[in-house]
């Protein structure tokens, strides 16, 4: 039980043995005492006023006249003021949590519960490289996948490819075009890399044939709609549908170069998934449900054939889900792969980690899913997140002007690299030391930077910035758990049941590391609720800054006693290994060594 547990619960007791009424938790707000207050948690009792008839320095005495004397274990002292009650929690409340947890490098993990959670993430194209915006959908997605797994759910990572259509064919013909049966192995060019540079030629060449047919005299639609090599690529999609074998074939083979280019960045990334969905296979689900829908009269035909469905009194508008020629629309699949989820998983929620450019689609998808009475609806949650844009502007891969996700981890690296020498503490590292610590910053700088913020925010992503080794950043932290790990190998920990840590009076820098520790839980379990990995990033810095705070005040190998000694590196000791699962829970290594 967590101290605020403990206090809640006292608290809630108290109230009843002092004022013969029954309470709740609910009747009372518990929070951290503000720094410029003594006391450690501080009960707001403005509530309580109105059904008491008291004020809230009388209620606030008699409370903590109760509190201190029936749980002396928990509560020292209290003071009020302007009619907030300051609790004091006792010395040895919080050297005995120390010594409990210390060791444990699974605190602030919950047990396994029933409940089953699917976090979908990634979600690529076939037709370019992962790029910027893919990372910090990644690094969310598999973030609160591991969050939720520290809490106790049962989680399923999956990922929906987008591997075929229009934007598909576009690579495809332009290879054709201009590729003279050129491959990733025969230019020596990652897969995903290779087919997204035809990507971009084909936007090149569509862009030179648009410009000529408007030189003749053609109008901009026309000439759009008239390009020759438009024109190839929207029957290069119907023979696909068809399944035309030499389209297929090409098809299939530009696929798994890309498929081998991704696997690489994954790996570096150290993203996974338990079940990929490609929506070469989805693309006809849902169809089935739309004739059900029309049956039940949750959906309706206009005069040309075409199915819709009208949202207008919910206070939207009204959504095609077939078109007239009967094939479906991306909600109807999406529609078919929800249900197709539940069937297989039989899952309490459904996590769709997608860009924010995506809220209307989502909350139409949940919408409809609840009409057609899906009993999975509710569990629909839409993980909305902001894009990432560079100091230079907003990204376009169309037009290659995307920054690559590969490029970016290796210029990340590069960075660490050299901020690293700069510093010039690795004289004893050896090569594959050195290679290995190079990643370990780059990445977790990158990480770090992009989970740090708020996932419905737009960001601005600056690679320098995040590389900082004093800012509120990766590196920091990474910096404070190797220096922690420094101290400990030259100094152990040596407690025994006849010598337990020292009860003697804290100091204020060593409550205030000690008192942030135990908030670990509630650090997860804040995550968790909000589906929000910037909680942790924001607990795990602060954290490291309190305890560099206390550092640099009170010595660890030279304390004022034996006793003090050993505190203060068992202090250390879960402070290292809180970081290091903080970290964990957001993808980031932690070197014990820097």
């Amino acid at each position: 039980m967590s101290i605020v547990n403990s206090i809640q619960q006292s608290v809630t007791v108290s109230l009843s043995a002092v004022f013969n009424q029954s309470f709740t938790e609910k009747d009372f707000q518990i929070n951290q005492t503000k720094p410029e207050f003594e006391g450690d948690y501080t009960v707001v009792m403005f509530a309580l006023v109105k059904s008491l008839k008291l004020s809230p320095e009388a209620i606030g005495n008699q409370l903590g006249e109760h509190l201190t004397t029936t749980y002396p274990q928990l509560f020292t002292k209290f003071n009020i003021i302007k009619g907030f009650l300051n609790l004091t929690v006792s010395d040895t409340y919080w050297t005995s949590f120390v010594e409990k947890n210390y060791t444990n490098n699974n605190f602030g993990k919950k047990e396994k519960n029933v409940k089953k959670v699917m976090v979908e993430y990634s979600s690529p194209n076939t037709n370019k490289p992962l790029h910027l915006g893919h990372l910090r959908n990644n690094f969310l997605g598999w973030s609160i996948a591991e969050i939720l797994k520290a809490n106790g759910y049962d989680v399923i990572k999956t990922s929906i490819v987008n591997d075929r259509g229009i934007h598909i064919c576009k690579s495809m013909i332009a290879w054709q075009l201009f590729a003279n049966g050129a491959t990733p192995e025969s230019t020596h060019t990652k897969g995903d890399h290779f087919v997204g540079d035809y990507y971009v030629k084909f936007n090149d060449e569509y862009k030179k044939q648009v410009d000529a047919l408007i030189a003749t005299g053609k109008t901009k639609d026309e000439a759009e709609k008239e390009a020759p090599i438009m024109k190839a690529t929207q029957q290069m999609l119907l023979d696909w549908e068809e399944g035309k074998p030499d389209v297929i074939a090409l098809w299939k083979e530009m696929n798994s170069w890309v498929y081998e280019g991704f696997d690489v960045t994954y790996k570096r990334i150290g993203s996974d998934f338990a079940k990929t969905y490609y929506e070469s296979n989805t693309y006809l689900l849902g169809k089935d449900i739309v004739q059900q829908g029309l049956a039940k009269k949750v959906f309706f035909k206009k005069e040309d054939g075409s199915i819709w469905i009208d949202l207008t009194v919910d206070g939207l508008d009204e959504k095609l889900v077939q078109r007239k020629d009967g094939t479906s629309v991306y909600m109807t699949q999406d529609i078919g792969l929800a249900e197709l989820k539940y069937d297989e998983y039989k899952i309490d929620q459904s996590i769709y980690v997608i860009g924010n450019e995506q809220n209307y689609h989502m909350k139409v998808l949940q919408l409809i899913c609840k009409k057609l009475g899906m009993s999975f609806a509710d569990g629909i949650f839409h993980l909305s997140y902001g894009m990432v844009e560079l100091t230079t502007g907003k990204m376009k891969s169309r037009e290659g002007t995307v920054v690559d996700a590969d490029d970016l981890i290796d210029e990340m690296i590069a960075t660490s690299k050299h901020h690293t020498e700069e510093l010039g503490k690795v004289k004893d590292f050896t090569d594959a030391e050195l290679k290995d610590l190079y990643d370990t910053i780059g990445l977790g700088a990158m990480k770090f930077y992009l989970l740090r913020v708020d996932p419905k925010k737009t960001m601005v992503f600056n690679p320098e910035e995040s590389i900082d080794f004093h800012g509120f950043t990766g590196p920091f932290v990474q910096y404070t758990h190797a220096r922690i790990k420094s101290i400990l190998r030259k100094n152990a920990v040596k407690t025994t049941d006849d010598r337990p840590l020292t009860t003697d009076d804290l100091l204020k820098l060593e409550r205030e590391v000690i008192i942030t520790l135990e908030q670990f839980p509630l650090a997860i379990e804040q995550a968790a609720a909000e589906h929000n990995p910037s909680a942790l990033a924001i607990y795990v810095f602060n954290l490291s800054k309190i305890f560099n705070s206390f550092y640099t005040v009170h010595s660890i190998a030279n304390a004022e006693t034996k006793e003090k000694k050993q505190l203060r590196l068992a202090i250390a000791a879960m402070t290292a290994n809180i970081i290091k699962s903080s970290m964990e829970l957001l993808g980031i290594n932690v070197p014990e060594r820097m």
